[in-house]
């Protein structure tokens, strides 16, 4: 995959391209931000680049066999780990990456690099109950691979994609490997969540903060995907919030469903919430408890956004606002309850409930916690 194949991020483009000529490259490096922004198909991109033996203008030439074969992900020097699942699995029975590459490669080249943890879940047909993780048996067999010489490239690349799902004991033996590296071996990283790695693996790599896609790019995206208003490019591009998935969604309608089931899930929230109806929380958790854990963390991002969003109501400034329609009316009539004395608490319920969520905790019991935290916050007031 080429530089000019990855739409947007032109300047984190001329940025990787002018630190790989200058010779400024770092043997670990950590891919930073939500999918949609495009990380995993730069990170690609800037793989190609380094092995490329003709690169030119910038860019990877796109014809060697390095390029044809890493732009398949079918280099022999480059290794592939990213979380993986199966249905009816023995106990004890290790999954690895590996068995899951026909599977991986066809949805890269679909999705042209870009796609959602989710898309890949549904990939591999997990359902609700189970996630995608990376083992302690994946982080030994890239400690085998590793102790391999080279076959073409001049570097032996290990792309983690969502090195986050890696268990403590993956984790850890991923650690030693980038404390002591081989010699011309990199180690590239995409991760939606760096705040869940180890502060040891943070520490040993260095950060590409990949930007959100600018608002103009996506008003272009929308007319290209069919939008002839003006008006109306303008406000999905910047209800998309740089991110081209989001914008996807919206264009396609596909996300409206589930958008429309996490507004609804909020709403009762709050309603049961203020109303001191502690029965009937712990029958609200149960129900948000039967979501798939992705659809979990997807309702609690969507909860932090309109508690922003009620807030900065509350606040007088809805100019800044990212609501219309039911979510506008119902936020705006909740701003009142959605002060400076209770924001941050509330938040913070949110982030500890997602990260027991990805960490596998069982979600009726983190949801009805949850709830019943809420309750007592929005009732104060």
């Amino acid at each position: 995959m080429r530089f000019a194949e990855i739409p947007g991020q032109e300047e984190l483009k001329r940025h990787l391209v002018r630190a790989a000529d200058a010779g400024r490259i770092s043997h670990a490096q950590l891919f930073t931000g939500p999918s949609g922004r495009g990380g995993l198909a730069l990170a690609v991109a800037y793989v190609q680049y380094l092995c490329c033996r003709h690169r030119h203008d910038g860019d990877s030439c796109g014809e060697c066999p390095d390029c044809r074969q890493i732009a398949a992900l079918a280099h022999p020097d480059l290794h592939l780990v990213f979380p993986v699942n199966k249905q009816g699995k023995k106990s004890g029975e290790a999954i690895v990456s590996d068995e899951f590459l026909p599977q991986f490669r066809a949805l890269f080249a679909e999705r042209n690099g870009c796609f959602s943890p989710q898309e890949w879940y549904d990939r591999l047909d997990l359902g609700k109950t189970l996630k995608g993780m990376i083992s302690a048996r994946e982080a030994d067999g890239i400690i085998r691979k590793l102790s391999f010489k080279s076959f073409e490239a001049d570097y032996k690349t290990v792309l983690v994609w969502l090195p986050e799902t890696m268990n403590e004991e993956a984790a850890n033996k991923i650690l030693k490997i980038l404390e002591e590296p081989w010699e011309r071996t990199l180690f590239v990283l995409v991760s939606e969540q760096p705040d869940r790695l180890l502060p040891t693996i943070l520490s040993r790599t260095q950060e590409v903060a990949v930007p959100r896609l600018g608002a103009d790019f996506l008003e272009a995206e929308a007319r290209r995907g069919g939008v002839t208003d003006a008006a109306q490019a303008r406000n999905l591009a910047r209800l998309a919030c740089g991110d081209r998935l989001e914008l996807e969604h919206l264009l396609s309608g596909s996300g409206d469903a589930s958008r429309k089931e996490d507004f609804d899930l909020f709403c009762s929230l709050m309603r049961l919430s203020y109303n001191d109806r502690h029965l009937e929380l712990i029958g609200w958790a149960e129900e948000a408890a039967q979501l798939s854990r992705e659809q979990q963390r997807a309702f609690l991002r969507d909860a932090a956004r309109l508690l922003r969003e009620s807030f900065m109501l509350h606040a007088g400034i809805p100019q800044i606002g990212y609501l219309w329609g039911e979510e506008l009316a119902f936020c705006t009539k909740f701003a009142p309850f959605v002060g400076t004395r209770n924001i941050e608490p509330l938040l913070a319920q949110i982030e500890e409930a997602s990260a027991q969520i990805a960490q596998n905790g069982n979600p009726t019991i983190v949801f009805t916690h949850f709830a019943l935290a809420v309750s007592k916050m929005i009732r104060h007031l």
